[in-house]
């Protein structure tokens, strides 16, 4: 990321407004690192143990599932990726040009409610890390006081590296990405020599259905990323290739998934308790040797830190598309206290960290694929954006449409939205369609979101297409871009 007038330094300062084409030199190479970043999770693993133990797939069917879903999922990430570099400005200001003004409000609020549950994950399992680490290395177990500590450190640290900017959350993970290779290819080594591989491979196949399950389960974490994709590709000049964008996005995200979600499967041979266990991190420590498990789990923890600063990051723009008229940085700061709280509930009450974390997924897919598939659909049609208008959120705006709506984005989006769930089964909620269907049995309420929406908001009246004022210096929206 070459260095401008408002990210040169520590403090990225620029906010949702328009990235000026003279600071829009970035190369698309330096999203690889930032999938790659946005995958380091051992939740992988958990979620690659599950697709054996409650999916009962066998290897194959694991392989199958580790590579289509970052495929899917990333794909779309790439995709709308592309809008960043037409439009130079974060996903949810953009969508100002498809909703309206007013009407932006309505999916922006729920995806960044959405994005809580999304960092509270994230930040509770990079807690069990620490955690974990200690238990290890200086036989301290855990305890609710320990709890609360570990999860405040990890929360403030995400905060920190969030509120820097751009700068600082690539150049993390640029660092980051080296040292997870070398650490995984010693993983793998490990677990190549320990595993009994004739238990791996006697295992009985599962049914088509639990695959496409999977697929659906592995790819919601990267949905949830789509509407992030502009934020990272916002100061990538207008000529950038757009099939860069989409190769690097499932390029950076599938070198993790794949052998993470492998390992997971292979691992639950041995520990076939982990799909459901209350904690999903400290089986390392008893399926690893701790000369690989504490180094892995340090950079496990990096990697959560780095996802969740990224989560953030994308959320402070969200706050203020929202109306939030504080600094971008700042705005971090509302996610990271709510993420603190329903951290702290989470460690405290849950029974079952996995069956949560699957539910939750399950319905977070459902809440971004409402977005995506009218964005999307949008897309279509519109290749540049006026900044002007996405900054001015008065009467006079270009995308005021009526009354600060559009009423077949909001309608399309609406109706995606309800439809999708009616398909969705989880543990806490089912809907009415999700029983005796193709759609229900195999997890696909996501996908009916996206193609509900898309092909309604299509088939609407739509407002025209605004064409951008001359090239000038576009307006900033107050109190929200400065320090």
């Amino acid at each position: 990321m070459s260095k401008t007038a408002e990210t040169e330094g520590a403090l990225e300062t620029r906010g949702i407004e328009q990235v000026p084409d003279h600071e829009r030199t970035a190369r698309t190479r330096e999203l690889f690192p930032t999938w790659v970043g946005a995958n380091i999770s051992v939740l992988l693993l958990t979620m690659g143990a599950s697709l054996v133990v409650a999916y009962h797939l066998n290897i194959w069917q694991a392989l199958v599932v580790a590579i289509a879903a970052p495929i899917v999922s990333y794909g779309l990430v790439g995709l709308i990726g592309i809008a960043g570099k037409r439009g130079g400005a974060p996903g949810m200001a953009l969508s100002r040009a498809v909703f309206g003004q007013r009407g932006n409000l309505l999916p922006g609020s729920l995806i960044w409610v959405a994005r809580w549950g999304w960092e509270t994950i994230n930040a509770v399992t990079g807690a069990y890390a620490m955690l974990t680490i200690l238990d290890i290395v200086l036989g301290i177990k855990a305890n609710s006081v320990l709890d609360m500590v570990m999860l405040l450190i990890f929360v403030v640290a995400t905060f920190a590296i969030s509120g820097l900017g751009i700068n600082a959350v690539q150049k993390c993970n640029k660092y980051a990405t080296y040292l997870f290779g070398v650490f995984s290819v010693l993983v793998l080594v490990y677990l190549a020599v320990n595993t009994d591989w004739s238990k791996v491979m006697d295992h009985s196949a599962g049914s088509t259905a639990a695959v496409i399950t999977g697929i659906g389960m592995i790819a919601a974490g990267g949905v949830s990323w789509i509407p992030s994709a502009p934020d990272f590709t916002r100061y990538l000049p207008r000529t950038a290739s757009s099939k860069a964008i989409v190769g690097t996005a499932v390029g950076g995200a599938g070198i993790v998934v794949l052998p993470m979600v492998l390992m997971g499967a292979v691992m639950a041979v041995s520990t076939p308790d982990l799909a459901s266990a209350t904690d999903p991190v400290s089986f390392l420590g008893e399926i690893l040797p701790t000369w690989i498990a504490v180094p892995y789990l340090l950079i496990a923890l990096i990697g959560m830190l780095l996802i969740n600063s990224m989560s953030m990051y994308s959320a402070g723009f969200t706050a203020q598309t929202l109306g939030f008229k504080v600094p971008r940085h700042w705005a971090v700061s509302v996610n990271a206290v709510i993420s603190l709280i329903f951290g702290g509930v989470l460690m405290l009450v849950a029974t079952s960290f996995m069956g949560s974390f699957i539910a939750f997924l399950s319905l977070l897919a459902v809440a971004f694929s409402a977005w995506v598939g009218v964005f999307g659909a949008d897309m279509l049609r519109r290749t540049e954006y006026d900044g002007r208008a996405m900054t001015d959120t008065t009467r006079t705006s270009a995308y005021w449409y009526r009354g600060g709506f559009s009423p077949a984005a909001v309608a399309a989006w609406a109706v995606g939205l309800v439809g999708g769930l009616m398909f969705t089964t989880s543990d806490w909620f089912t809907g009415p369609l999700a029983k005796n269907n193709v759609i229900g049995e195999y997890g696909l309420g996501w996908v009916a979101t996206i193609v509900i929406s898309g092909l309604l908001y299509l088939a609407l009246p739509k407002p025209a297409v605004v064409t951008p004022a001359p090239a000038t210096e576009p307006a900033e929206e107050p109190a929200t871009a400065g320090v």
